[in-house]
Order: C-alpha cells, then structure tokens, then sequence
C-alpha cells in the first residue's frame, strides 16, 4: 500500500506521461495528414468528391462531411483501415451545395480529428436536365417506406446513364456513359449496381457489356462480348449469386431441320439460356431452352423461329434455383441449378390451374418477394390493361392462392416491358414502360404518386435507404 506522499508522486508523474504520450500522439497524428487536397472524380461527377491526403504510418481513417450549416445531419464514409496513403469518395450529396468535411483517424479507441475544410458541389449536368417529372399531391399519404428509399432509373438509348431518384424527384446518384446505353441494371446485395450495356446497333433489351460499378464509382468488374467465355450475346437480366457470380440470359442459337413442319434443313431457330461467368470470366455453369423443348414439337416454330420463346426476365431463388419468364407462351419455369432440369411450369398450359380471372398473358419483372410470394406484371395484351399479380404456389401440391390482383387504371397499359415492386403490405411501385410513367399504387390501383419519363423505362427498382446507406441515405 502507498504512503500519501509516494500516491501524490505516482499521481503527478503519471498525469506527466499522460501529456507527455497524448502530445507525442497529437504531434504524431496530425503531422500524418498530409498533402490534403479535394479533387473531382475522374469523370467529373457532381454527386461525387475525392479527398486524398497521406499519413506517416498505417492508421485507420474515414472523413465526417455534413452541408453548411446542419453540423447535426452528419454523413460518415466507411472505414478505410490501414493506409498510409488515402483516397475517400464522398456520396449522399446534393447538387450545387456548400459542405464541411475534417478527416477522423484512430486506433484503440483513440479519436483525432483534422481541420474543417469546406467545398461546393457542382451543378446538374445539362445531359441529366428534364429526364424526370415527379407529380407529388400530398406528401402526407406516401408511406414512409417509399420516402425511405430510392428508384433505381437508367436511359437504354445513346448516351446512357444511370440514376437514382428519391419520391421528390431528386437526382441522389448517377453515372453516365457516351458510347452505350444501359439496357437493364440492379442494384446488388453488396450495395453495387451491376448491368448490361451496348450500342445502338443491339436490340433494346440485347447487349455485349457487363459493367459492375460501385456507389463511389469503381469499376468492380467490366467484361465485354468475345472476352473468356462471354461468347453470347446476354439480354433483360444481370445478377450476382451468392458466390458473387454473375448470372444473365443469353441468346442461344442452333440450326435445326424444320422441313418436317414446312421450314428448311437448316433452320435458324434463337431461344434463350442462362450463363453464370466468374469474377475471371470463366463459365461457371449453363442451361438452354433447347435442353427442355423439341422446337419441332411447337405448333408455331415456324412463325417465332426467330424469338422462339423470348426470355424476359431472370431471378435466383433463396434455394439457388432460377425462376425464368418467357414472352412468347406466357409460362414462368423454375429450373434447378444443378441438375438443369425444369421443376415447374407456371402460366398457359403450366403445372399449376390458375383460379378464374387470374389468368395471365405475360409475365415481367418476375421475383419472389419477402413473403415467399411469386410478384408478377402481366402485360395484359388480350385485354389492352396491364395488372399485378401475387400468387402463394405450393411446388408439391402444384395448388396456388391468388393473393393479390391490381388492375392498372383503365388505359394503362404497356405491352411490352414493365414491372411491379411491392414496398409495404398496400403499396406497390409499378412501371408502365411504353407510356414512360411510373406510379405508387394501392392495391385498388389508387393512384398516390406518379413520374414521367422523358425516356422508355424498362423498369424501375425500389432500393431502401437501409441497403444503400452509408452511401446513398436521407438528406
């Protein structure tokens, strides 16, 4: 036990090795951040800013940004651990807007801050102008979901982009391109947008490019047609699988003998298949209709040899199967992922009888959601109205429950393209492609808000801020 004398010494020299090591620390951490500089992006995006800047040794380092004036709204970018030379892109910005930033390091609990620096966003690019009109009524009947989040948007034609839009109609991240258009994109569970990009000289869905972008713009992957054992043309869906695969549609293509039907020896028939690639580009795994189907066994080979089935939407199932849509038939298959074999037809001359009314003529943007339900946008074309469809299948039993039907208003209608997302238990976000329009929709199909595309949308995905944060989130 200590005196009172020797507990005052030990009490005094330690608060002097205190000092001592927290001004050696100070010292040592902020002669670290050096050669501070803030840059644009390499393509000069406006929703996005570099902060570089080096430090002596290895520290971990992230950088808290806030707008002028609403210090209580900060934003923080991910850790990046164990540098010496740093390079931090900032998201969750917005246009033409004053901004705070200091550079935060630490190790073991310790925090040491820089100075604040200030900056101003650019505005919007002239080519991004007028692409979107929102018409919002009554902000007050929105669900909080849909305002919690944002649309995933992207332009087909030459210069593509694409976007993603809050319910004002706010632009709160984009990327362009000159030469190409996006032809489909999603956003990923590992918080990157992947998608299909060509030029104007491929068909509207079709494309030679598969671009993996991340929301502080890297190019995570980016392959094109010809390159390893991407040799097919791919089309309408871009996915990444659990193992970080990427799986698409392919058109698939063979010479058949159709003179038994009328055709010639050598007949061109196209069908559709699945490709899985690599992060190398190497195949990983493929399945073609033509491993299912005899097109001499089809009664209108001859007339749809040149888009036999037409496949027009992909997704991968929580057991790592896919579900597949086709125009042509009107059917959805399951087909398993290691055998190739096909577990299931829904839709016209499907597995499953479909309960009265609740016939279907097409399927788009086909998925299972969150309740184990099959979502579908029906096209309608029999009928000139397109609707939503939620079906409960039972694969053993092969019966289904019809969950919900939303009739589009009458006069919406698209026959091609399309899509339906469900954003709470009532609302559902839909995209009417050929008339450029896209609502938030209660299951009668009462309409509570709408946007007007100045292109064609192929479809638009809902994206919660909760998967996107910290880079894209609430202003």
């Amino acid at each position: 036990m200590f005196s009172k004398i020797n507990r005052s010494r030990i009490f005094v020299i330690g608060i002097m090795i205190i000092v001592i090591c927290v001004n050696a620390c100070n010292d040592d951490v902020f002669s670290t951040f050096k050669n501070i500089s803030l840059n644009e992006t390499a393509d000069g995006n406006s929703l996005r800013v570099a902060v570089q800047f080096s430090c002596a040794k290895p520290e971990d380092a992230y950088i808290e940004y806030w707008l002028n004036g609403q210090k209580d709204k900060l934003n923080a970018t991910p850790v990046s651990k164990q540098r010496s030379d740093f390079k931090i892109v900032l998201t969750n910005l917005k246009f033409n807007s004053t901004y705070q930033y200091r550079i935060v390091s630490g190790n073991g609990g310790v925090r040491f801050e820089s100075e604040i620096y200030t900056f101003k966003t650019k505005d919007v690019p002239d080519q991004l102008l007028g692409l979107y009109h929102v018409n919002l009524q009554n902000e007050q009947e929105l669900p909080t979901e849909f305002k919690a989040g944002s649309m995933l948007v992207y332009n087909r034609e030459t210069p593509g982009c694409i976007g993603m839009i809050d319910f004002q109609g706010t632009l709160r991240w984009y990327q362009r391109f000159h030469n190409t258009g996006v032809k489909v994109a999603h956003f990923t569970q590992n918080k990157t947008i992947l998608s299909i990009l060509a030029p104007m000289d491929y068909p509207t869905s079709y494309g030679n490019e598969i671009l993996e972008l991340s929301l502080t713009g890297d190019t995570i992957f980016h392959l094109k047609k010809g390159v390893m054992d991407f040799k097919q043309t791919i089309h309408h869906e871009i996915l990444l699988n659990a193992k970080n695969q990427y799986v698409t549609l392919s058109a698939d293509e063979k010479l058949i003998d159709l003179r038994a039907v009328g055709g010639k020896e050598a007949d061109t028939v196209k069908g559709d298949g699945i490709l899985v690639l690599d992060k190398s580009g190497k195949k990983i795994w493929s399945w073609s209709v033509f491993e299912a189907l005899d097109p001499l066994k089809e009664k209108n080979i001859l007339k749809e040899a040149k888009d036999w089935m037409h496949a027009n939407s992909l997704f991968i199932d929580t057991d790592g199967n896919y579900i597949i849509s086709f125009y042509n038939n009107g059917q959805i298959w399951k087909v398993n992922a290691t055998n190739k074999k096909v577990m299931w037809k829904f839709g016209k001359g499907g597995d499953f009888a479909l309960p009265k009314g609740a016939e279907f003529d097409q399927g788009h943007a086909v998925h299972i959601n969150s309740r184990r339900n099959l979502v579908l946008f029906d096209n309608g074309t029999s009928k000139k109205r397109s609707q939503i469809l939620v079906f409960d299948l039972n694969p053993v039993s092969k019966r289904i429950s019809l969950k919900l039907q939303t009739q589009l208003h009458e006069g919406t209608f698209t026959d091609r393209m399309g899509s339906a997302y469900l954003i709470n238990d009532s609302t559902i976000l839909t995209c009417v492609s050929k008339q450029n329009q896209v609502f938030l929709i209660n299951k009668n199909g009462k309409v509570f808000w709408s946007m007007m595309c100045a292109n064609t949308p192929y479809r638009v995905e809902f994206i919660p801020f909760s998967k996107s944060k910290p880079y894209i989130g609430a202003l």
